[in-house]
């Protein structure tokens, strides 16, 4: 007897239903007819493979159910993982931005507190990585024991993950002061190097344009040739040199590119203003010549009208007026020399030397006429300068008593000697051969005296003493 060989039944696939069975014929019927057209040694053989291989098939779902919460606790820590990994990244961006700007011990402080950091977080990944590795979630044979277990592994390692996540969250925001200078610097270096590259090549452009009208400004180009290392220097940029020293030598190079550019500016105008003082010098050194002249015949009335005392410090006025003035010539002839070669440092000091010897000339010459004039007003009316004097005293005296019934010691006693003082230069004019100019300096020391009590008097007031 032979049976038509039925196929293997799958709880998946529907049977297909008998020919003739009514539509609403119970599953049960077609499974009891297969059995019936099965071989007896196939009947005997089927409990066994529902015992065996199948089992999995019949109660899979809880398996299943922990396969799906274990692949959720996998999901969550690669979730983990990639966020702190993406986190430690920019830290280091950041850590490595503060180490290029900042050699401060909190900066080194902030490194070393970075790699401990790191080597927890290498512990915490090497966890998450040995819980994956150690379970494959995908295969068929999965148990639900094992599933459980590899859940709360992943779980743990997650755990970690955040744990470890939160420390480099909290060392992040700790770095904020020491990060935000370190941009700030960073911000600064391209456009202070950039800057500098400018200066450098508008102070050249400045050179060439001064050299074509004429003058060389050897001095200047030497001063700009002399940047070019720090050109190079700023080229090879912050790394080889670190970012201090490039802001640093930026900054340098800017400052004296643009020193030389406004020399460079500049330089015409000093060269005509150096011909504008050589020509004024010398007219003035020829009118000194013709004033020193007039000091004699001064000196002569001098001698002649008033005593020894009036003239004797201006004897030597004559002669030292011609050797100023010789003194003065010699180095304009010098200062024309080092314009011509365009040795402007040189021209510029010359040209102050000659006006220092002609000034001197000046004020000597000038003390002779003016010493005459005053002894001439003294001798025909000392009064003017007695009265001045007194005036001025009694205004400090006047001040001195202003709401006080008696005055301080320290205006006092000057102001009595000041009187004194005044008295005595006075009486230096009776007799056959007046002193005037003892006289005329006495005054002066005494209206310098009672001008400095005054000075301290309201000075005193204005402190409120």
């Amino acid at each position: 007897m032979t049976a038509t060989p039925a196929q293997p039944y799958s709880p998946s696939v529907p049977h297909a239903r008998p020919r003739g069975c009514p539509r609403a014929c119970p599953r049960a019927l077609g499974d009891a007819l297969a059995l019936a057209a099965l071989p007896l040694v196939a009947v005997l053989l089927l409990p066994a493979a529902f015992a065996g291989g199948g089992t999995r098939r019949w109660f899979g779902g809880r398996a299943e159910g922990q396969r799906a919460e274990a692949q959720a606790a996998k999901d969550a820590a690669a979730a983990a993982f990639y966020e702190l990994d993406t986190a430690q990244r920019d830290l280091r961006i950041s850590i490595e931005t503060i180490t290029a700007v900042d050699a401060s011990p909190a900066a080194r402080r902030a490194v070393a507190d970075f790699e401990a950091l790191g080597r927890r977080i290498d512990e915490a990944s090497h966890q998450y990585i040995q819980a994956v590795d150690a379970h494959d979630l995908d295969r068929d044979d999965l148990e639900a024991a094992t599933a459980t277990r590899a859940r709360g592994e992943l779980t743990r390692a997650k755990d970690e993950l955040v744990r470890v996540k939160g420390e480099l969250d909290r060392f992040t925001d700790g770095l904020g002061p020491l990060l935000g200078t370190a941009e700030t610097q960073l911000a600064r270096l391209a456009p202070a190097v950039e800057r500098a590259r400018q200066s450098l090549l508008a102070a050249s452009n400045a050179l060439d344009a001064v050299r074509e009208t004429g003058l060389r400004a050897d001095d200047l180009a030497a001063r700009l040739a002399a940047l070019a290392p720090e050109l190079t220097r700023l080229n090879q940029g912050a790394g080889q040199h670190g970012v201090p020293g490039t802001l640093e030598r930026a900054e340098r190079v800017s400052r004296e590119a643009g020193a030389v550019r406004a020399e460079a500016e500049r330089l015409p105008e000093k060269a005509a203003e150096i011909d504008h003082r050589l020509v004024s010098l010398r007219t003035r050194a020829q009118a000194l010549t013709t004033r020193s002249g007039q000091v004699e015949p001064i000196l002569s009335e001098l001698r002649r009208r008033f005593t020894a005392a009036c003239w004797q410090d201006l004897q030597h006025v004559p002669d030292q007026s011609v050797e100023h003035v010789r003194q003065a010539e010699a180095r304009l002839a010098e200062a024309q020399s080092a314009r011509d070669a365009q040795r402007w440092p040189d021209a510029t000091a010359l040209l102050s030397t000659a006006r220092a010897l002609l000034n001197s000339t000046d004020e000597a010459v000038s003390a002779a006429g003016d010493r005459l004039t005053r002894l001439n007003a003294v001798q025909k009316d000392p009064r003017q300068e007695i009265e001045r004097t007194r005036f001025a005293i009694r205004d400090a005296q006047r001040l001195a008593m202003a709401g006080r019934n008696t005055p301080d010691p320290r205006d006092a006693r000057p102001l009595d000697e000041a009187v004194a003082r005044l008295e005595r230069a006075i009486a230096t004019l009776e007799g056959r051969h007046p002193d005037y100019w003892h006289f005329l300096t006495e005054t002066e020391a005494v209206r310098r005296t009672v001008s400095d009590v005054v000075t301290r008097i309201r000075e005193d007031r204005g402190a409120g003493h």
